[in-house]
């Protein structure tokens, strides 16, 4: 496999850089994440480094370099076209402003005459 070296800007890798494993495409993945292991034997705290551009090497050659988001979410999650967004479940029903249900009322079944 193809692996670019790429620069790690800002937290605990700043100025380190480092073999990146290049996709299919020949980019570098889009988030880089590095567990880091807790001293007291807990969960690793994991850093993420998100890819931004650095320029270009050449005609052709896009350069990539990696800045460190200590606000990010480590958690991995794919993002689906069809995916619903992440919305808090919410619990009971739904209250509208004048006091009636959310839902509509029933009709009436037909009658076979």
């Amino acid at each position: 496999m193809k692996s670019q070296d790429t620069p790690f800007v800002g937290g605990p890798l700043d100025g380190r850089v480092l073999p990146v494993l290049l996709g299919i495409t020949g980019h570098p993945p889009k988030t880089y994440r590095v567990p880091v292991p807790d001293a007291a034997g807990g969960p690793p705290t994991v850093l993420v480094y998100r890819r931004v551009d650095a320029g270009r090497g050449g005609l052709l050659h896009q350069l990539w370099k990696y800045e460190y988001t200590p606000d990010a979410d480590p958690r991995r999650r794919l993002k689906w076209p069809w995916s619903k967004p992440d919305v808090p479940a919410v619990t009971g029903t739904r209250d509208t402003t004048d006091g009636q249900s959310a839902t509509p009322p029933a009709r009436p079944r037909p009658t076979d005459e």
